[in-house]
């Protein structure tokens, strides 16, 4: 015979048990929402800032100098276009994901269907394709990869001078920071968090 103590305890357990899950479903669904409001694309192609932080300026600056020194034959305007979009694009492609914070939560909304992108990879293709448009002359766009075929493989655009090494190249990761560009040269002193090697399928 069921004692129903007990069972009035298995219920209050069950509805708990309940209640904790979908409290945390609704965590995970809402998350800290990632939204850039002062940004748009121009005529469908160029992404604008109306306004851009300090320490954005400073980002694009130090990249434009960076992507420079990548080579002597290297177009300076082409390293202060690559340089401005690479800051300013992610925060598109993060209102157009309807990006989480962090990214790892992006992942699981993306993985459970609750998002259409965000993933690493994602994001790289992205970069890419949108990069791929200015047909670029004197920089070559690579994909570097890390842990590759594991869990935590982390997938993100690579910018060499043309005709230059993967491991002479700069990282461009949107991913990491969600939408806010980190960016580094491909080196472990660099970039401590992930070793880099060019994406080989």
């Amino acid at each position: 015979m069921l004692n129903p103590l007990n069972s009035t305890l298995g219920y209050k357990s069950t509805s708990l048990s309940y209640l904790i899950a979908l409290t945390l479903s609704i965590s995970l669904l809402s998350g800290c929402s990632v939204t850039y409001d002062n940004v748009k694309m121009e005529n469908g192609k160029r992404p604008i800032a109306r306004i851009l932080t300090n320490k954005q300026k400073r980002s694009i600056n130090g990249l434009a100098k960076a992507l420079k020194a990548l080579g002597p034959q290297t177009s300076q305007k082409e390293a202060n276009d690559i340089a401005y979009d690479a800051i300013v694009y992610p925060m598109i492609l993060a209102n157009q994901y309807n990006l989480v914070y962090p990214p790892q939560l992006q992942n699981v909304l993306v993985n459970a269907k609750h998002r259409d992108r965000g993933l690493c990879w994602q994001w790289a293709d992205d970069m890419t394709a949108h990069m791929k448009k200015k047909k670029l002359k004197t920089f070559d766009l690579l994909r570097g990869t890390a842990n590759r075929r594991l869990k935590n493989e982390h997938n993100s655009l690579v910018v060499v001078a043309k005709g230059g090494n993967f491991y002479t190249g700069i990282l461009l990761d949107p991913w990491r920071n969600s939408g806010d560009l980190y960016w580094a040269k491909i080196t472990d002193e660099e970039d401590p968090q992930y070793t880099w090697h060019k994406f080989v399928n």
